[in-house]
């Protein structure tokens, strides 16, 4: 489905940074039913490990699509990727996001 993301205002997910070194940034990100990361793009390669799962909605410039993420199953995302990552389920979704550096 296309649309366009205008600037919404909603309630901020919580990201806690766990590791941060040359080589890696790993940082958990905790939503709560509404919350978003806010539009940003990524400037490295990715890993996301799904800690609690749950639907979340991503929303870009270009599309809006919904995943359903399942504890421990992890997945690869390359850098350039640009959109705001919200909780569109009724409970706490949570995922540890391992950057690569390089």
């Amino acid at each position: 489905m296309k649309c366009k993301v205008a600037a919404v205002s909603r309630p901020q997910a919580t990201s806690t940074v766990q590791v941060d070194n040359e080589r890696v940034r790993v940082t958990e990100w905790r939503f709560a039913p509404g919350e978003a990361t806010g539009l940003h793009r990524h400037e490295f390669d990715y890993v996301i490990v799904p800690v609690l799962g749950g639907t979340l909605r991503l929303e870009s410039s270009e599309t809006t699509a919904e995943a359903e993420l399942v504890a421990g199953r992890s997945y690869f995302r390359e850098a350039g990727v640009e959109h705001d990552v919200v909780n569109a389920g009724d409970a706490e979704v949570a995922y540890v996001e391992v950057e690569l550096k390089g």
